[in-house]
């Protein structure tokens, strides 16, 4: 043998392979998918998960695809078969029905009796399709082994009954409905591919897609004779904030608040014996984080709210801010958690020019960095004993992102319907990261979003991009920290305006209750987003019955927003052309093809003038038939609008309603189905 050739063939030189050549199968371009699976996807109960997939093989053969999918880690799986979308991309979905994880993922093979079946129904010579038929009722045997019962015996009878058919005959068993499902449960599948890593869905409540939240400092809830207010008061606010529609009552800090360097009204560095400092000061000599305030009433007090508001139909948040006052007892007890700088005093937080001496945040980098990790975790679950379900948690993006995953994994695994919001506002990637790492809400940037192409691409951004299966909005025109110039300088149709869009744009939105319900809009000084006299540092005396409160306008959009599916996502959210940039109009559906009407919400951008605009509508994709005429009940006037093709009118005076919310009615049978005269 020449010497060449026994160097091409000699086993030395071959590499080892290392792979089995038999499976080939790929399967490529998986969503959704969370930076290959690392993080895990969100959806609330009764929500689908669409998968899809780019799978495909070498050659011609027929592929048999299943979506696999299952409840926990050790769940038995259940199979669903994909649908071919064209172009080698199928499609398949399953729906979550209970709280916690699922896992799910993608196999596909080579079929040999799909493939076999392929080609028989091409063939037309009759000795081809007699050979055909004996190689078909062989796949038919091998399957029939692989059975047990009735299902064995039927493929038994099936292939007996494929070698008997005439050769015009054999399509038609090959295409028996019975044989094809039969042949799906038990068909070969050796050399299978599969895709990996298993993916994971967190399965959460519906509160965790669709809320509204309320803001209140309990220590301005003052009774009579009352200077400082309590968790009593608060009670007695559960009524009215019910019949507004909110449905989670967020409350600051309710903890010990400390003395040393207390900040007094308006952030002044000196405060007087009486000021009651600011509740992100955490601890005192009367306890830190698990300790309610003295003032605000006792843990029963606390745990009484917490049943009211369930009996009002509203969920408590809790706050969780992971820093301490110079007198809170960690620091005294655990020295090291906190970073201590040459002088012997500790770093308080600072934000130049930005200073919170009255605020020491916990150094995450100490070497006691597990003892410090396992104590905020003890924190979390005192709450969770009492009750709480909900948090917000204060600056998440200064602490590790590591202690959040750990965190929020342990709490969602022992509390499936615990919820967290990212009070957040920082660079985008840090808040995506959050929301990846297991916060169930995020706050956004939508209190600065202020024209109609701001508010068109970030809303385009939320609603459509990828992030939308991990990262949910929650939408706030205001907090006590921020006060933005256009509600300082926008006057009641300013604070109109905001809370329409926040209360549907988003599907999750929240205001600073008082505040916003009185338009408070006095800055403490020209160019600051901080309130004069703010609520942070001082104790508000709130007159709620002032005529011009917006509490009924509030009422009107959460009822609004109750009655109509459309508004309980963001996905379906899309923005329309407007012949005004001082127009803004977009429309929302309901969430996975459900009953109820579409929503179209027309906006006037200018809080100081009357606006008008020609919109047009994609009628055909709101489901309404372009020939006929629909009628716009606007929800929030009660006005209705006969309306006939996809280009219509539109006026909105800002001093009378800033805002149209119309409902377009898609099964019209007739004019007199719009009681229009009504």
């Amino acid at each position: 043998m020449p010497a060449s050739r026994t160097k091409r063939t000699g086993a030395s030189a071959a590499p080892p392979i290392t792979v089995e050549g038999r499976q080939r199968v790929v399967i490529e371009g998986v969503t959704p998918c969370i930076d290959g699976g690392r993080f895990a996807v969100k959806r609330v109960l009764g929500e689908s998960v669409q998968v899809e997939a780019d799978i495909f093989c070498d050659g011609h053969d027929v592929l048999r695809c299943l979506l696999r999918h299952r409840q926990g880690a050790d769940g038995p799986w259940q199979e669903t078969p994909l649908r071919a979308l064209g172009n080698d991309r199928w499609r398949g979905s399953f729906t979550v029905d209970t709280l916690g994880t699922y896992q799910y993922t993608l196999t596909a093979w080579v079929d040999p009796f799909l493939t076999w079946q392929h080609d028989l129904l091409r063939r037309q010579d009759p000795q081809d399709i007699a050979l055909a038929q004996q190689i078909g009722a062989s796949h038919l045997a091998a399957a029939a082994a692989r059975a047990d019962g009735d299902d064995r015996q039927r493929l038994h009878a099936l292939a007996d009954r494929l070698l008997a058919a005439a050769p015009q005959d054999a399509a038609t068993v090959a295409s028996d409905g019975e044989l094809l499902a039969l042949m799906a449960r038990h068909g070969e599948r050796r050399f299978a591919a599969t895709h990996a890593p298993v993916l994971t869905v967190w399965a959460e409540p519906v509160r965790a897609r669709f809320s509204a939240w309320y803001e209140l400092f309990p220590r301005s809830c003052l009774q009579e004779g009352q200077s400082h207010g309590t968790l009593a008061g608060a009670e007695q606010r559960l009524p009215d904030i019910a019949a507004m529609g909110f449905d989670v009552l967020y409350l600051p800090p309710i903890h010990p608040i400390g003395r040393a360097f207390r900040k007094g009204p308006n952030n002044t560095l000196v405060a007087g014996p009486d000021d009651p400092g600011c509740p992100w000061a955490i601890g005192a000599a009367e306890g830190g984080h698990t300790t309610v305030h003295p003032q605000l009433g006792t843990l029963d007090d606390f745990r009484r709210l917490l049943t009211r508001a369930r009996e009002h139909g509203i969920e408590l948040a809790m706050d969780l801010a992971f820093q301490c006052a110079p007198d809170h007892p960690y620091v005294g007890e655990h020295p090291a958690w906190f970073r201590w700088r040459p002088d012997g005093t500790v770093q308080y937080a600072e934000n130049p020019p930005k200073k919170y001496q009255d605020i020491y945040p916990f150094d995450f980098e100490t070497d006691d960095w597990q003892a410090l990790w396992q104590e905020l975790l003890g924190v979390t679950n005192f709450w969770l004993d009492q009750g709480v379900r909900i948090f917000r948690v204060d600056n998440p993006h200064t602490k590790p992102f590591a202690l959040w995953e750990w965190l929020i994994g342990d709490v969602k695994r022992r509390h499936p319907d615990a919820i967290f919001l990212s009070e957040a506002f920082t660079r985008p990637r840090i808040m995506h990261r959050l929301a990846k790492l297991g916060f169930t809400q995020s706050y956004t940037y939508f209190a600065w979003r202020n024209t109609r192409q701001e508010l068109t691409d970030y809303f385009t951004e939320l609603a459509q991009h990828a992030s939308r299966e991990y990262f949910r909005p929650n939408l706030w025109p205001n907090t006590p920290d921020i006060l933005t110039e256009f509600l300082q300088f926008g006057g009641r149709a300013a604070f109109m305006l905001r809370g329409a869009l926040a209360a549907t744009l988003g599907a999750s939105y929240g205001v600073y209750g008082p505040a916003f319900e009185l338009c408070e809009h006095a800055p403490r000084e020209p160019g600051s987003e901080e309130y004069r006299d703010s609520e942070k540092y001082q104790v508000r005396r709130w007159d709620l019955t002032r005529s011009d409160s917006l509490r009924d306008y509030l009422t009107r959009l959460n009822r609004i927003r109750r009655d109509n599916p459309a508004l309980h996502a963001d996905w379906s959210l899309r923005f329309h052309p407007v012949d005004n940039d001082l127009l803004l109009c977009f429309s929302k559906s309901p969430p996975d093809g459900g009953e109820g009407d579409v929503i179209v919400v027309v906006a006037n951008l200018d809080p100081h003038h009357t606006q008008t605009g020609w919109i047009d509508l994609p009628l055909a994709d709101l489901g309404i038939d372009p020939q006929r005429p629909y009628q716009a009940h606007d929800l929030l006037s009660g006005a209705r609008y006969l309306w006939q093709g996809a280009r219509n009118f539109v006026q909105l005076d800002p001093a009378a309603a800033p805002v149209h919310i119309l409902r377009l009615r898609r099964r019209l049978r007739s004019e007199r189905d719009f009681d229009y005269f009504q």
